[in-house]
């Protein structure tokens, strides 16, 4: 096979003046016009001045011997790839009668003579249509429109100059255009009735009047990357393959691209870099597999499984390859990323990322623990999980998220550890990600509750917000009712809230820990609810947050909870994405099962000293005081002494419990309880984590973005985004830029919305990554 030919290391001899194509080939321009192609050190093809058909051929030989890709070659020659592209198919219908350059000028008669364009404008006058106009006249739609005037020229052109491109000879019946379609019966070439410039686009323009392209196959198959395939596979190619673009109609998931604009504000891409460098020598680089990983996120596939339900060669168009990476492929490269160890930091770049596009809106922060329940066969962990309502084996995981509820950071939380200690933890990060400056305020709920936490967060230098929890044994006494003012508030979601509100303050003293004894002196607003009262404790001063505010920022973290359904739903946010595990710290201190065992004996032995008291005092009740016409008793100490017996016995129980239980150690090491325990993987988890919390903001992003040019908004903005991102299009590479044309949406009020939104995204100005290329983005008029 001709692919086989350059398995052997690429000789670079290029004689003195030869343009360097590729390793190991060269372009030698001759005297007169010729030139010549050398190819690891051998003259391979020679031309004359003026032989085209000779060029041509040496330029398609040399791809189909995979020496040098079509961009290099048609860079090369001071052509473009689709020309390169187009003689190589040419080559392999005809062969070298393919090649040969075909006349210029028009390809036969015309019907558009002055008296029929009249005609054509006198019925257009009279409010016909198209095809109408067309049946009258004779001739296709085609030329109805172009007597009219509504081809553009550049339409005009290449219909007229497509069989020059591609056909040996002019004037040919059974000349063919460049997407394949005969010649229209009045000699002028119609573009694809499949493409949208000759369907979706009748009037030839894009959206808000811009020129819409020229003629464009459609699902042109892919540029051949055999040769960059089989250098990757000696380990040769380097970073890995460069996105390539055919220009082609009805791509099936161009709507995907949509989403790469707001996926370089996410940071992953850059953090990724920043911190991984690159993968090692292969097909697929760093920035293919993180985008191919995202789209299909997107598509509602995150699992790597999910690429089994995605047609690879239509993910690949959109990624800018012949096909995307299978399933294998994945798991090995995101296995390469967790071998780095690296994950956590992945995580703190992009947090820090997001920190500093957020700037001084970074106001609240909600942090959380969230139960992943595990459902396999090995030993891990039990904790209580809260939606299942029973505990089971789990890995929690403390997840930190901005005041709009989008996920900032997650960290793996040691095992059985409360909220309170995750969030004392997490204080130094938290502190990195702000800055030194900023002074957030840290929201959680009541199972962070340590008046210890908060000393540690005031000291910290941060802000904190949570509900008030009583201390055992202690009474909070409820405010009068003329004590609450009714107060009004617009919260950042546009909607109006009414509170019943009391401000005040209160004395919280800590009992344990690093700082016990210390009174801290919170602000304590109470809302009146339902005849209920729920006290909220802020460090922010009432010139700083209005009472309103605290009571509306303590209930937005609900927001971080939507996320964990969100997530779950639709971003498989809980899903085992490897079996890998990792041995559990032998030496971690577990409760002690037999603790467990002695309280129980301790509080029967209690049981039973209650009642033997109880028998006692009762006997004794009946000795003192007998019934009427009973004689009375002489209690003597001998019978209180046998009275007593059974409750000195009970005691002695109890005392022997007591002994026993506090000689028995409340936490033992892991290795004396479950040796067999393990740790799910952390490092895959994080990295999955990461591209799915980078597809979730990207989505919300585009969600937002339709405020204003969506009525329904509130209500169908995420709907709206994933039909878009499902939806196909035209892609067009041409002039340093990468046009999208969308296909019109399921109702012409969404596809409003989307044209909209696409010149919100064009005037980003963002790039395809990995290239140069400046996205712009179009959709196209609905059909009448």
């Amino acid at each position: 096979m001709a692919g086989s030919r350059l398995i052997q290391a690429p000789l670079p001899w290029l004689p003195g003046g030869a343009q360097e194509i590729a390793r190991g080939v060269g372009l030698l321009a001759l005297a007169g016009g010729g030139g010549q192609m050398w190819v690891h050190g051998m003259a391979a093809f020679t031309w004359e001045a003026g032989d085209e058909a000779a060029r041509r051929l040496a330029a398609v030989q040399v791809t189909q011997l995979k020496a040098a890709t079509q961009k290099q070659v048609a860079a090369a020659l001071g052509t473009d790839q689709v020309t390169v592209w187009r003689w190589v198919s040419a080559y392999r219908e005809k062969g070298l009668a393919g090649l040969l350059p075909a006349r210029k000028g028009p390809s036969g008669p015309t019907k558009l003579t002055p008296e029929l364009t009249g005609k054509i404008q006198g019925l257009d006058a009279q409010g016909l249509g198209l095809e109408a106009i067309a049946g009258q006249c004779g001739v296709s739609t085609f030329a109805v429109r172009t007597a009219l005037g509504r081809v553009p020229p550049r339409a005009r052109a290449a219909a007229a100059t497509a069989r020059d491109e591609q056909q040996p000879a002019a004037g040919d019946a059974a000349d063919e255009r460049a997407a394949g379609e005969p010649a229209d019966q009045d000699g002028t070439a119609d573009p694809d009735p499949d493409s949208e410039s000759a369907a979706d686009d009748p009037a030839g323009q894009g959206v808000a009047g811009e020129p819409g392209p020229a003629v464009l196959p459609v699902l042109p198959d892919p540029p051949g990357r055999d040769g960059e395939r089989a250098l990757a596979r000696f380990g040769l190619l380097g970073e890995g393959a460069a996105p390539v673009f055919i220009p082609g109609a009805r791509y099936p998931l161009a709507g995907l691209l949509i989403a790469l604009p707001a996926l370089a504000d996410t940071g992953l891409l850059a953090c990724a870099r920043q911190v991984y460098g690159r993968l090692r020598d292969g097909y697929y680089g760093l920035d293919a597999v993180l985008v191919h990983q995202v789209f299909q996120a997107l598509l509602r596939e995150p699992r790597a499984e999910g690429a089994t339900r995605i047609p690879p060669p239509a993910m690949g168009r959109v990624l800018g390859l012949d096909r995307a990476p299978e399933v294998k492929t994945i798991r090995r490269k995101i296995g390469e990323l967790a071998a780095a160890g690296k994950a956590a930091d992945l995580q703190m770049a992009i947090a820090r990322w997001h920190a500093e596009a957020l700037g001084d809106q970074l106001g609240f922060l909600y942090i959380d623990g969230h139960t992943r329940a595990y459902f396999g066969q090995r030993e891990v962990q039990k904790m209580h999980v809260a939606r299942l309502k029973f505990p089971g084996p789990a890995t929690e995981e403390t997840w930190v998220t901005d005041g709009a509820g989008d996920p900032l950071l997650v960290v793996m939380a040691e095992p059985s550890t409360s909220l309170a200690a995750q969030i004392k933890e997490l204080l130094p990060k938290l502190r990195e990600i702000a800055g030194p400056g900023a002074r957030p305020v840290l929201c959680f709920d009541r199972g962070g509750w340590s008046p210890d936490l908060f000393a540690e967060i005031i000291d910290a230098g941060f802000d904190l917000l949570t509900y008030r929890k009583a201390s055992a044994g202690e009474d909070i006494p409820d405010l009068p009712a003329d004590a609450f003012t009714a107060i009004s508030h617009a919260g950042d979601d546009g909607r109006e809230h009414r509170y019943e509100l009391a401000d005040g303050t209160a004395d919280i003293t800590v009992t344990q820990g690093a700082h016990k004894g210390r009174v801290l002196t919170l602000r304590q607003v109470t809302r009146l609810d339902k005849g209920r009262q729920i006290r909220i404790l802020t460090t922010r001063q009432a010139g700083d947050l209005p009472p309103a505010s605290v009571v509306f920022g303590m209930g937005s973290r609900w927001r971080e909870e939507n996320y964990f359904r969100y997530g779950r739903a639709h971003f498989a946010l809980d899903a085992l994405d490897t079996y890998a595990v990792t041995p559990e710290d032998p030496d971690r201190k577990v409760p002690n099962p037999a603790k467990k065992t002695t309280a129980f004996a301790v509080k029967t032995a209690k049981k039973d000293l209650a009642a033997a008291e109880a028998a006692r005092d009762a006997r004794l009740t009946a000795l003192r005081s007998p019934a009427p016409g009973q004689p009375a008793v002489l209690i003597t100490n001998q019978a209180l002494a046998k009275l007593d017996t059974p409750v000195t016995t009970a005691r002695q129980r109890l005392a022997g419990a007591q002994a026993a239980a506090k000689a028995i150690p409340a936490k033992i090491p892991l290795a004396q309880h479950n040796p067999d325990m393990v740790r799910l993987d952390t490092e895959t988890k994080l990295i999955t984590h990461a591209i799915r919390m980078a597809a979730c903001n990207a989505e919300t992003t585009l969600a937002r973005a339709l405020n204003g040019a969506y009525a329904r908004a509130d209500d169908e903005a995420y709907a709206l985004i994933r039909e878009a991102l499902t939806t196909s299009g035209d892609i067009t590479p041409a002039d340093g830029t990468l046009t999208i044309r969308l296909d019109p949406l399921s109702a012409p009020r969404r596809t409003r919305a989307l044209a909209a939104l696409c010149e919100k995204l064009t005037a980003t100005a963002a790039t395809y990554p990995g290239t140069t290329l400046t996205l712009r983005y179009q959709v196209k008029e609905p059909p009448a």
